[in-house]
């Protein structure tokens, strides 16, 4: 029997495709859909997501698991779309964060309000006065966009900006202590996000680190008998990502302060967070803010955009004039600048904290730490019915109480109450069940407006606190792609 024959013969032969089968470039090409995507696209990237996907094809022929069918030609049309869309698609999407964390460092921390995203493509859609001077028309100076705002809010007598707070610190310790000492309490000396180390964060200023004190006890005596011919700065650093509890003391700011200035020195306070209001007059936990640092004596005072403050990554130093002159003349400040898209929303953040009586509904961040418990339960008992009858037989669903965090380092140990969807498999072994936790995570990642939850004790929880109106409705119509790659 010859080949033919044989091919003819087994059905399997028969479906699967051969060297022959394979179109060429030129080919492809000139399909009408494919044409249709260069006319849309561009010659250069559907030439080559096409010789990718031939390569790909080439690769499933020699393995046998190539079908004939694949290579009609509306089916490689549709494949070469998809391909090119793929290509396409951004990295960075938006999406929907129900983990319990509101200031999530992996998510993108602090959500921008409205008129900061305004702001900013109204201001980069155009030419803009980065640094030019509208009065004299002359170079202008990017720190005078926001400067007068930060000194209104915190009552500094100047400020700048950087690109984020440990660039702030860095920038702060080589414009002050270059060569020279600084004095920190041991039981200040922090880890930050990605393991940057205040010790390493002074010896990339050039400064040398003198601790003093004990981690859990430092007093002002402690400080006194450390300054000497080499000291150039004291240092306090609000341990906002973790706490220190039992048999503790700490010096405060105005005594540290007063010490400072009786040797000559200057105090900077790293605070971090960034609240620039009261957030017990929320109902939250009290976190320490500039205005409270300068008051207190201190001279200089950093701490984040895209945390508390709830507007994009920046570092914000504010402080005397003298000693933000010298930060602002330090030739490292070029080189940690912030450009003009996050100057652009820090304005329009820092704007919203003049109308204090608006900022708790305006700023994304404040809206989410303050929402009521009763309405987030009121949405999670709306919510379960639908959920569950997406994932019903394989997942039961039910509202419980959970507890919600800040993040970011802010308020560790502060909870605040919340609801959740708990989402638990109907399955009983301990392996299935974490099989169809990790497949049910993977799935709410996978969808076009991604679902983010956390799992814990043998379920998946989707925490409310942050799930907004329009968030609300995008899962809600995500729910049958859901229900459908659950099925499969």
């Amino acid at each position: 029997m010859n080949r033919d024959a044989a091919d003819v013969a087994t059905p399997a032969g028969d479906a699967a495709a051969r060297p022959e089968h394979l179109p060429s470039v030129d080919r492809v090409l000139r399909l009408p859909a494919v044409a249709a995507l260069i006319e849309r696209h561009g010659r250069s990237l559907v030439t080559t997501q096409t010789r990718e996907q031939l390569e790909q094809w080439r690769g499933e022929l020699r393995s046998g698991s190539l079908d004939r069918a694949a290579l009609a030609d509306p089916t490689i049309g549709a494949c070469i779309e998809a391909r090119v869309a793929k290509r396409l698609a951004p990295r960075m999407k938006p999406l929907i964060n129900l983990t319990g964390t509101v200031i999530h460092t992996n998510l993108g921390r602090s959500v921008l309000a409205s008129e900061a995203l305004g702001h900013l493509l109204t201001t980069m859609a155009a030419p803009n006065n980065l640094e030019y001077d509208l009065a004299d028309g002359g170079r202008g100076d990017r720190d005078s966009l926001v400067e007068e705002l930060l000194c209104t809010l915190t009552g500094a007598e100047a400020a700048t900006v950087v690109n984020n707070n440990a660039a702030a610190v860095l920038l702060t310790i080589a414009a002050l202590a270059r060569d020279r000492e600084v004095i920190v309490s041991r039981g200040e000396l922090v880890e930050i996000g990605g393991a940057f180390r205040m010790p390493d964060v002074m010896a990339s200023a050039g400064a040398t680190l003198r601790e003093v004190g004990t981690t859990n006890r430092t007093h002002p005596h402690d400080y006194e008998r450390a300054i000497g011919a080499q000291t150039a700065l004291l240092m306090k650093v609000h341990t906002s990502n973790y706490s220190v509890q039992g048999f503790t003391a700490t010096v405060d700011e105005a005594t540290l302060a007063a010490l400072a200035h009786r040797h000559g020195l200057p105090l900077a306070s790293d605070l971090g967070s960034g609240a620039l209001v009261d957030l017990a007059a929320y109902g939250l936990p009290h976190e320490p803010m500039p205005q409270e640092m300068l008051r207190a004596g201190c001279d200089v005072v950093s701490f984040s955009g895209d945390k508390l403050l709830g507007g994009p990554q920046a570092g914000l130093i504010v402080g005397r004039r003298e000693f933000i002159g010298r930060i602002r003349k330090t030739p490292l400040k070029r080189a940690l600048r912030v450009s003009k898209l996050p100057l652009a929303a820090l304005e329009a953040t820092l704007r919203l904290y003049l109308e204090p009586e608006q900022l708790g509904h305006a700023l994304p961040t404040l809206r989410h730490l303050t929402r009521p418990t009763a309405a987030i339960e009121a949405q999670a008992k709306a919510l379960m019915p639908r959920v569950s009858a997406a994932l019903a037989p394989r997942f039961r669903v039910t509202t419980e109480a959970t507890l919600s965090q800040i993040g970011s380092g802010s308020l560790p140990v502060d909870r605040l109450p919340s609801f959740a969807l708990r989402i638990s498999p109907t399955v009983t072994s301990r392996k299935g069940v974490g099989s169809a936790l990790d497949h049910l995570h993977a799935a709410l990642r996978a969808l076009p407006r991604p679902v983010i939850g956390r799992i814990g004790d043998d379920a998946l929880w989707l925490d409310l606190r942050c799930l907004e109106a329009e968030d609300e409705q995008a899962m809600i119509a995500q729910l049958p792609l859901l229900q459908q790659a659950l099925a499969n």
